[in-house]
């Protein structure tokens, strides 16, 4: 039944579109055969095989890269009395020539220094940008104790520049009334919309989303629902189209009128297939049915000769009745 239905729905393309159909299936089929063919050659290890061939191993080389790894070892630096890092066996000055570091340390605020004066602290370029980049996203020392959590500062660094951090005071922002305020807006923000108390009446087809929430019982979703569906349709003429969305038309019908004079029909004799089958109550085999026969026959003046194709049931045309025009 499937196949029959397949091969139907086949024959309404046209030439080329069979010839496309026809290529992208080869391209499928031949894409499979090399996966396939790809996949045995490497299980019986001729891939493999051909790959060691191209890339020999140079067994010395590896063996020297080995050597080399092995004959390096951790050097940890540490900070010196001068201000100095101090490495295994050497020694090098952690700051360019040009700055000359302070053999004895001025005071400074860390939230207002700039990076000149972290230089001559003795402290790297690196570690001034660090601190640098902590104020800018916001970072603020409150306690002379916060310095320590610069990344990359040691402690002996921390122990020499600590006597020298000055904290300058601060104005605090007034973090209760900023809550207060806070909590206002989001109140504000959270109020739900008004309902409208029982005996208001809503015309359905003209009713926005905004309008369709004060109904009780109805959301942003379920009136966002109402909407689209409204527009796919042409209009509801009757209450019960709300089970078509799923929705409890007996427990919504006393909110709701329906002017039916705001229908949209589509006009059969104009109406093109991609027209027809966008609306919910016309499938394409429907469409196609239709324009095919206004092609064969000319204007189509009713619905009734449709009740002998196989495409229609007496329902189907009965649904689409209040839908279509012959103008």
């Amino acid at each position: 039944m499937r196949l029959k239905s397949w091969l139907k729905e086949y024959y309404h393309y046209s030439l080329r579109e069979r010839r496309g159909i026809l290529l992208l299936a080869f391209i499928v089929v031949a894409l499979f055969l090399v996966e396939v063919v790809y996949v045995s050659l490497w299980r019986d290890g001729t891939l493999a095989e051909f790959k060691d061939k191209r890339i020999p191993q140079d067994e010395s080389g590896v063996a020297e890269y080995k050597a080399f790894m092995a004959s390096l070892k951790e050097v940890k630096p540490r900070w010196g009395e001068d201000g100095n890092w101090e490495y295994d066996g050497y020694r090098k000055s952690g700051r360019s020539s040009s700055v000359s570091v302070l053999s004895t340390p001025i005071p400074f605020d860390p939230n207002t220094a700039d990076s000149l004066t972290f230089l001559q602290l003795g402290l790297p370029g690196w570690m001034a940008g660090n601190i640098l980049k902590y104020r800018r996203k916001g970072g603020v020392f409150r306690e002379p104790e916060d310095f320590r959590k610069i990344y990359g500062l040691t402690e002996e660094q921390y122990q020499h520049l600590y006597p020298y951090i000055t904290l300058q005071p601060r104005e605090e922002p007034d973090r209760w009334a900023e809550s207060v305020l806070l909590s206002a807006e989001t109140d504000s923000a959270r109020q739900l919309p008004v309902k409208y108390s029982l005996g208001v009446i809503v015309e359905l087809n003209t009713a926005d989303t905004t309008e369709l929430k004060k109904i009780p019982g109805i959301g942003s979703g379920i009136a966002r629902m109402i909407v689209n569906y409204r527009e796919q349709l042409g209009g509801f003429c009757h209450i019960e189209q709300l089970r078509e969305i799923r929705l409890d038309h007996t427990r919504l019908s006393t909110w709701f009128s329906i002017d039916s004079s705001q229908v949209r029909p589509i006009n059969l004799n104009r109406a093109s297939v991609e027209q027809l089958k966008r609306h919910p109550y016309f499938n394409f085999y429907q469409a196609k049915a239709i324009v095919e026969h206004r092609k064969r026959e000319g204007h189509i003046n009713s619905l009734k000769p449709f009740i002998l194709l196989e495409e229609f049931t007496e329902a189907d045309l009965e649904r689409m009745r209040p839908y279509v025009c012959f103008e």
